[in-house]
């Protein structure tokens, strides 16, 4: 299956124009918990069913999310609302968000890319609540299958905001597939920074459970990329990288925090590290 490249959620034009602020600010200490619910469910072969995109515990504040949702079109088909504003969650429309949204939904043979974000200034969520809902059908044929993030990003006042914490969801169709169970497409991340905060060089310890094509970046709080550590295929494992607080052209980054991505096949963790002076 062809894997989507992330890229940001919301234009800069449009952060301009809802009074979006970019100068930097600090990023939240928590991250964002989201699952599809349900994450375990059996349907009855050729019905329709609604998985919900559900921010499942108060978290870091955000205004903006991104989200690209992958399934298996042998085993299911996509269901579009109409009007497609209802597919958008009960969370952005209601208070406290202000109800004033900007929504662009892309649908493809095998994936949905969701952009949503609340036009109001200094109105943000910080979770529990529904943001999206998705229909689908099952086919005929009894199976189990999964819909799963492919990619997912939330963002404060356009500034990304912790690495999210998701959960897909594993479907039976005909035959059980109980809540909680993991889908063994979705590769299993870890990443650790140390010494952090730093003065000097940061040592950064990746883990995952499979090979494949691995990449580290660093990022401002603006989103902007400013180093690339590493990008090419790498054994299942952890494994140690260095970096020296410089950019991508050798010079030293100030002073601050800097968000560190580490990606492998479509699924992606992040961690905040902090330079010293």
């Amino acid at each position: 299956m062809k894997r989507t490249r992330f890229r940001a959620a919301i234009p800069l034009a449009l952060a301009a124009a809802i009074g979006w602020s970019a100068a930097p600010s600090p990023l939240h200490a928590d991250g964002v918990t989201v699952a599809l619910l349900p994450t375990g469910q059996t349907v009855t072969p050729g019905t329709e069913f609604e998985l919900v995109l559900q921010c499942t515990e108060a978290g870091a504040l955000f205004n903006a999310f991104k989200a690209i949702v992958s399934w298996d079109p042998a085993a299911l088909t996509f269901i579009r609302l109409s009007p497609l504003s209802l597919q958008e969650g009960s969370y952005l429309k209601l208070p406290p968000a202000c109800g004033n949204t900007f929504h662009v939904f892309g649908q493809g043979a095998s994936t949905d890319t969701i952009s949503d974000a609340l036009m109001c200034n200094n109105t943000f969520l910080a979770g529990p609540g529904q943001l999206y809902r998705l229909r689908f059908r099952a086919s005929d044929t009894p199976q189990v299958t999964s819909v799963r993030f492919l990619g997912l990003r939330f963002y404060k006042a356009g500034m990304y905001v912790d690495s999210a914490h998701e959960t897909g969801s594993v479907i039976g169709i005909g035959l059980p597939a109980p809540a909680g169970v993991d889908d063994p497409a979705v590769p299993r991340l870890a990443l650790s920074a140390a010494p952090n905060p730093s003065r000097g060089t940061l040592w950064f310890t990746l883990g995952a459970d499979r090979a494949g094509v691995q990449r580290l970046t660093v990022r401002d709080v603006q989103g902007r990329q400013v180093r690339r550590l590493t990008e090419g295929w790498s054994t299942a494992g952890s494994r140690v990288v260095p970096w020296d607080g410089l950019d991508d052209a050798g010079g030293r980054l100030a002073a601050g925090v800097y968000l560190v991505t580490f990606e492998v096949a479509g699924r992606a963790t992040s961690r905040r590290v902090t330079l010293l002076p």
